[in-house]
């Protein structure tokens, strides 16, 4: 019997960034048909354009349902929302018709979702200007998922190869950051990212906990958040049955966790989190001046439904050129189908 595929509903993102030329480059590709059957979300006069751009040929579908996509290799169905005029749109450039566009695929993919029309969703860039420019007060996809399905318990978890990294806080400020360490939610963020990783095939997930100071504050000489908080939520998951550590030092967590000693790791804060998954995934090409890749996923965890993403951005001093590397988005795509595959 033919194996029945997963419909995953793809995000077009800042349709005046590189999104919609990368999804097109997908739609291309006849490795994510033998694993999915994908539908963009978007609007189909940016997606005729970006495949121009894209430099390849794919036959436009317009459906206003799901049920209405043919999946065939060759063809991109869109689920059209019509939400751009394309003559107004200046590529790589911020704008608050941009903005609403980007934030309605959002939601109209989170509505099949929950409707149960398509058993994941992956996210395009978003500019979170252009987002805010258009009315809608989110920092972020993590924030408008959340606030959609109506979640309380979640958080941001990048993943490539066996680098995978959760947070216990992202986007707020550093001082703030700080006062978001909390027992508590620590104890939370290390049940979702043991969660997430036997999601994707990992049985006894080994889990490492980042200090917040320096030096894990060296027996509370730098602090005493460690003591106090992070300490007692380790404790706390280890009397539960988790394989966990901390806190461990930041400035060699990481080290560790890439020689194969953790599966997952915690951080304390986005950039203690992203910086070191970025030295990973992210390769910069000093003659040309640019990435030359840009690898690596942001999964929404402890969500309702399957949500995966690039972890880069919207690129636009690259947008339009036919240079932007569809790789993330193809990773994004595959975290997606394994997830919904053990849902």
């Amino acid at each position: 019997m033919k194996k029945k595929l997963p419909i995953i509903a793809i995000t077009m993102g800042d349709p005046a960034s590189i999104g919609p030329e990368i999804a097109a480059k997908i739609f291309a590709k006849p490795e994510i048909y033998e694993i999915c059957h994908p539908i963009l979300i978007g609007d189909a006069g940016v997606m005729n354009t970006a495949t121009r751009i894209a430099g390849v040929e794919l036959n436009i579908n317009t459906v206003a349902q799901v049920s209405e996509a043919i999946f065939e290799l060759g063809t991109m169905d869109i689920f059209d929302l019509r939400n751009v005029n394309v003559s107004e749109l200046k590529m790589g450039k911020i704008s608050s018709m941009a903005g609403r566009a980007a934030f309605e695929a959002i939601l109209k993919a989170i509505e099949l979702a929950l409707n149960h029309e398509v058993q994941a969703t992956v996210t395009g860039p978003i500019h979170k200007e252009a987002i805010n420019k258009a009315g809608f007060n989110f920092s972020g996809h993590t924030e408008i998922y959340a606030h959609y399905t109506n979640t309380s318990r979640y958080a941001m978890l990048l993943v490539h190869e066996s680098m995978r990294v959760i947070h216990v806080s992202t986007h707020v400020s550093l001082r703030k950051a700080c006062d978001l360490v909390k027992k508590e939610r620590i104890l939370e963020v290390i049940q979702l990212l043991d969660q997430a990783c036997k999601r994707f095939g990992i049985k006894y997930p080994r889990i490492g906990v980042a200090g917040l100071n320096p030096h894990a504050s060296d027996g509370g000489l730098f602090g005493k958040e460690e003591e106090e908080e992070i300490l007692p939520a380790v404790l706390e998951a280890l009397k539960r049955g988790y394989h966990v550590e901390g806190p461990v030092p930041a400035d060699t967590l990481f080290t560790k966790a890439k020689g194969g000693l953790y599966d997952g790791c915690v951080a304390m804060y986005h950039d203690q989190g992203h910086i070191p998954f970025k030295l990973e995934g992210f390769t910069w090409d000093s003659e040309s001046g640019k990435m030359k890749s840009v690898k690596g996923i942001n999964v929404t965890v402890g969500l309702p439904i399957i949500r995966t993403s690039v972890d880069h951005g919207t690129a636009f001093e690259i947008a339009g050129k036919g240079i932007a590397s569809p790789d993330a988005l193809q990773l994004a795509v595959e975290y997606a189908v394994k997830m919904a595959e053990t849902a």
